[in-house]
């Protein structure tokens, strides 16, 4: 199956790699090894996007969600200075697959439940991608990953989307306190999931807020919680939300 929400750009010049160290969550030295997920985050530590870089020869591609690339790529030049980078957009596709990865695409590498991504013109596969995130409590770009969201609530370390010994880039010194504290108090977890809700219903527990519900599947979904308030049956809307804790 193809991925039609997704836009790819190709980061070229001899200053790629240094440019985009200073910017985003993990360590672009690991293109040597493959595919890497990454976020660029605001000043305040807060989401801005998620991406994956993916060496390609003499550049970097870079995979985004296609309604976030816009803003995206204008963050992008807006810091590229007098930096020695292009970026420019490609017609490339990309498809995903379960299975052992086809020549020349790369395993997911957020979970290996998620399979690979190609960008050659692999033959894609119909997936039920949804499930498969709610199962592995990935989230989505613009679903669960939305502007209020700080990386490491949404398990963004456990994704292996961040390094922590890479050095300096926007946002690392909130996103570091945020490691070191000794519990987080709220995040994004799998629930059970009793009848159906929208996604971005609010959760309550009774009449208090304790977070939101996104996206659900086979009696399953993925639900930001506040864990103080996430006990006993919570609901949301019409459907009923439990934490195993």
């Amino acid at each position: 199956m193809t991925t039609q929400s997704r836009a790819v750009y190709r980061i070229s010049g001899e200053d790629r790699v240094d440019f985009l160290q200073g910017l985003v969550t993990n360590d672009v030295a690991k293109l040597a090894d493959g595919i890497v997920y990454a976020a660029i985050l605001t000043p305040q530590g807060k989401y801005l996007a998620d991406f994956f870089l993916i060496p390609d020869g003499e550049a970097i591609l870079l995979d985004a969600d296609a309604a976030q690339a816009p803003a995206l790529i204008q963050r992008l030049s807006m810091y590229k200075l007098r930096s020695r980078v292009e970026i420019a957009e490609t017609d490339i596709t990309v498809t995903r697959g379960l299975g052992t990865p086809p020549e020349g695409a790369f395993a997911d590498p957020r979970d290996p439940s998620l399979g690979w991504r190609g960008y050659a013109g692999q033959p894609g596969q119909d997936v039920d991608w949804d499930a498969l995130r709610v199962a592995a409590s990935v989230p989505q770009s613009g679903v669960e990953l939305t502007p209020d969201t700080f990386i490491l609530e949404v398990g963004f370390e456990r994704l292996n989307g961040v390094d922590f010994k890479k050095g300096c880039y926007v946002g690392q010194e909130v996103t570091a306190r945020m490691k070191h504290k000794t519990e987080l108090r709220k995040g994004l977890t799998r629930v059970h999931v009793d009848g159906a809700a929208p996604v971005g219903t609010e959760i309550l527990a009774g009449e208090k807020p304790a977070g939101t519900l996104y996206t659900q599947s086979g009696g399953a979904g993925l639900a930001y919680l506040r864990f103080d308030r996430a006990k006993g049956d919570l609901t949301a809307g019409e459907a009923t939300v439990t934490f195993d804790g």
